[in-house]
């Protein structure tokens, strides 16, 4: 088992930034990959970002490119979502998740795949 806990999410102007966090426990951290997911009202679960078990690699949705930076911290544990130029749009109930790195292919997409979630942390982005 892994237990995922977020944090740091709140209520922002639009242009502004937040930064996720996400404790992990349970288990070996770096034999997981993480993702980011987000779900905002009415709507489906929406990929946002993914971290390789090492760090090398990253991935993320063509809307938060070049404003979201996805990162961890294998030694404690961490992973993190920058949230830079925040826009409406991306309100959301923001979730952590955890896949063993031996079922995917450097990352996946796929919330289907992820065994382990987070609580999940709100980001509103006010216009």
């Amino acid at each position: 088992q892994v237990q995922l806990v977020e944090s740091g999410g709140g209520l922002v102007q639009a242009g502004g930034s937040l930064r996720l966090s996400c404790a992990a426990s349970g288990r070996t951290f770096s034999n997981y990959v993480m993702g980011w997911f987000r779900q905002a009202p009415g709507k489906e679960r929406e990929f946002v970002a993914a971290i390789s078990w090492s760090g090398g690699n990253t991935y993320y949705v063509d809307s938060v490119k070049g404003r979201f930076t996805i990162s961890r911290d294998n030694a404690k544990n961490m992973v993190y979502l920058q949230m830079n130029s925040l826009r409406p749009e991306d309100t959301a109930v923001y979730y952590c998740a955890a896949v063993f790195r031996a079922r995917v292919s450097g990352w996946t997409t796929d919330w289907g795949q992820y065994d382990y979630w987070g609580q999940g942390t709100q980001v509103t982005v006010s216009s």
